[in-house]
């Protein structure tokens, strides 16, 4: 099993990040759904790009020229079980395909639920919540 950095102390590696897509009306409404549904983020315009991050953050923009390849994985911090979850049911209805349930994955690192989801472009896409060591 990888050790994982303490979640409440963990220093934050990537600021933020563009990412070119195929299609980015399919695109915008899926990250809207997961995102901003789902997890509470807000979305802005930044450079006339569609940009979502938590309040007062520019974590994630997207941009037509894509898809990337091959496809990559974007895992996202959940700030709950619920949040997380609520990121997979959010995205499930906006055309986002199961690519693992919301749940515990102890293989990970104790404490580690992750809910993962395919995109338009099919980037596994994660929320993943860290429960504190108990």
């Amino acid at each position: 099993m990888r050790q994982m950095a303490d979640p409440v102390h963990r220093r934050v590696c990537v600021d933020h990040m563009t990412l070119p897509v195929g299609d980015l009306s399919a695109s915008i409404t899926f990250y809207r759904a997961a995102l901003v549904d789902g997890m509470g983020w807000t979305e802005q315009e930044v450079d006339r790009l569609p940009t979502f991050g938590p309040s007062g953050a520019e974590d994630l923009t997207l941009r037509s020229g894509g898809p990337l390849s091959p496809a990559i994985h974007l895992a996202f911090a959940a700030a709950s079980v619920e949040e997380m979850e609520a990121f997979h049911a959010s995205g499930l209805r906006a055309g986002g395909t199961d690519n693992g349930a919301p749940g515990p994955r102890p293989q990970y690192s104790p404490g580690y639920h992750g809910a993962f989801l395919l995109d338009p472009d099919g980037h596994n896409v994660e929320a993943v919540f860290h429960a504190p060591p108990r």
